[in-house]
């Protein structure tokens, strides 16, 4: 799918892998995060879109980088219906939502149609996404990878510095098992671990309140502290939260003071403070 105006090449086109150096910086970008999880299915992209809208209420300028090429949800998950416009410099105009910049392939292509790309073409948009891009200024990019450990992650790690990497997982054993994996990748291409989040870590029952365990729970906590890394925070499971990714309304968006907008605040607030101290150390 081509963005029209100022002759600007089609997303999903051929890039020039010889112009981008390698570890290169994104002009305007502070630091580049990636949200990585092992498996699907464990809310990554819900944890992506939330912790992005975190970290704008603190006060950073943020965008949000959907790098599932071929199941892009982000724009969805944002309330996102339009398409991205050519900008005079010939790059593609990122979008804005709830106080965040986004670009995702859900935007540019039917939504009925899949997107049936080898992994030569899925790199190129990624590099695309990243270079010909207008994101503005932004203190913080974070880039929603699509689970596992394959061409998407491999792109990321190799063509810019990232500034860390958080590693989403729910408590059971097989979602751990296939987090370590993604973590053990990340740690041999240098990239700085910043945590793990336990996602629908339990549910509280809001008649009787009482607390199911449905995917076990501390598991990812126990994870983490084996594999002498930090432990993020916990979200549980909550109807507003799939009803608002539905709906395109993020529940750190409509309901700030809910407690899993406040666990996102401070998984947000505890990524900051990782990555600021690195910088200043």
């Amino acid at each position: 799918p081509a963005v029209t105006g100022g002759g600007h090449r089609p997303i999903g086109g051929t890039i020039d892998r010889g112009t981008i150096a390698p570890k290169s910086p994104v002009p305007g970008i502070k630091h580049i995060i990636a949200i990585n999880s092992g498996k699907g299915g464990v809310g990554k992209t819900t944890c992506s879109v939330n912790i992005a809208i975190s970290l704008s209420r603190l006060g950073f300028k943020v965008g949000l980088m959907d790098a599932d090429i071929t199941g892009p949800n982000v724009h969805l998950m944002l309330g996102v219906t339009e398409k991205p416009h050519a900008t005079e410099e010939k790059k593609v105009m990122s979008l804005a939502a709830h106080g965040i910049r986004l670009i995702s392939m859900g935007t540019l292509t039917d939504a009925d149609k899949p997107t049936i790309w080898r992994g030569p073409m899925l790199d190129g948009v990624i590099k695309q996404f990243l270079r010909e891009v207008e994101w503005g200024q932004l203190d913080y990019l974070i880039v929603d990878l699509p689970p596992g450990t394959s061409d998407a992650q491999l792109t990321i790690c190799q063509n810019v510095a990232l500034s860390g990497t958080v590693i989403i997982s729910t408590p059971q054993d097989v979602a751990l098992l296939d987090a370590r994996k993604g973590l053990m990748m990340f740690q041999k291409m240098g990239v700085p671990i910043l945590g793990l989040v336990e996602n629908m870590s339990f549910f509280d029952c809001p008649e009787c309140h009482h607390r199911t365990e449905i995917f076990s729970h501390g598991g990812a906590k126990a994870a983490a502290e084996k594999l002498g890394i930090d432990f993020l925070g916990a979200i549980p499971i909550e109807l507003k939260v799939r009803v608002g990714s539905d709906e395109g309304l993020p529940i750190t968006v409509t309901e700030p003071e809910h407690p899993v907008s406040k666990a996102f605040a401070e998984i947000a607030k505890t990524i900051v403070s990782k990555v600021e101290s690195k910088v200043t150390a």
